[in-house]
């Protein structure tokens, strides 16, 4: 089957002009659309991505994804890219999509752009009308990669500007540069409560080696006024992309859209 070709968002955030690759399915003007927000060096042509567009397909529902700056058909050179920018990025992609406070769906770091686009609308006097996370890696770029570096890894680093770190999803290593781990730090969430505003779906896998389990409790923990749902999968691992995964995937999200 042929893939669709996507349609490109022009952001402007100076000195650079970045264009967004995007696909969408059509629905309701009245429902609140649904937008996946997928993880770091992931794309949204990924597993989950592609089962939920086919989910909302079937059901009429507005399904919006896209490619974060650096990311799949996206324009930029991921090494260029921070969680400031891709944050940007989220923000523009809602912007655009216009309708009814949206639903997003954020996997591991999408998880955690969830949270802050969810905080950055609030600030606006706006609202989501919910999020459903998986395996969301809050925090990841301190507590999930410069706490746990060694020493050696952490002063390449800050000598070289990067160290490429191997990865189990791609061929080619993941460039970790000072920007990225500097730019992620203005950006904490754990430490205070976070207050989304709108209900919260979190998935996680408990044989997950990149986010453990422990992380999602421990995100329970900040989210103390919000009514929120935790569903661990025991056999889960970080890409619960099993059908039995997607299932429950598709499951939360059209629980959480019929609310």
């Amino acid at each position: 089957m042929k893939q669709p070709a996507p349609q490109f968002l022009t952001r402007h955030d100076p000195p650079a002009i970045r264009r967004l690759a995007w696909l969408a399915e059509p629905g309701s003007d009245s429902a609140p659309s649904i937008i996946w927000l997928g993880g770091f060096r992931s794309d949204m042509r990924a597993t989950k991505a592609e089962a939920l567009a086919g989910w909302a397909r079937s059901k009429g529902r507005a399904f919006l994804r896209f490619d974060y700056t650096g990311h799949g058909e996206s324009e930029g050179h991921f090494e260029d890219a921070t969680i400031s920018v891709w944050l940007a990025d989220v923000l523009a992609m809602i912007e655009a999509e216009g309708g009814p406070a949206p639903i997003l769906v954020g996997s591991s770091m999408g998880g955690w752009l969830a949270l802050l686009a969810a905080r950055a609308l609030k600030a606006q006097g706006r609202a989501l009308s919910g999020l459903v996370l998986i395996a969301p890696a809050v925090d990841f770029t301190e507590t999930l990669m410069w706490a746990q570096f060694p020493e050696a890894i952490r002063d390449e680093i800050e000598r070289t500007g990067q160290w490429l770190l191997p990865s189990d999803y791609a061929p080619e290593p993941s460039p970790i540069t000072r920007a990225l781990i500097e730019d992620g730090r203005q950006h904490l969430l754990f430490g205070a409560p976070i207050e989304p505003g709108c209900p919260v779906t979190i998935v996680q896998g408990m044989q997950d080696e990149d986010v453990p389990w422990q992380h999602a409790t421990t995100l329970m923990e900040h989210l103390p006024a919000d009514d929120v749902t935790l569903t661990f999968v025991r056999d889960g691992d970080h890409r619960l992309s099993r059908p039995q995964d997607i299932a429950l995937l598709i499951a939360a999200v059209a629980a959480m859209a019929g609310r």
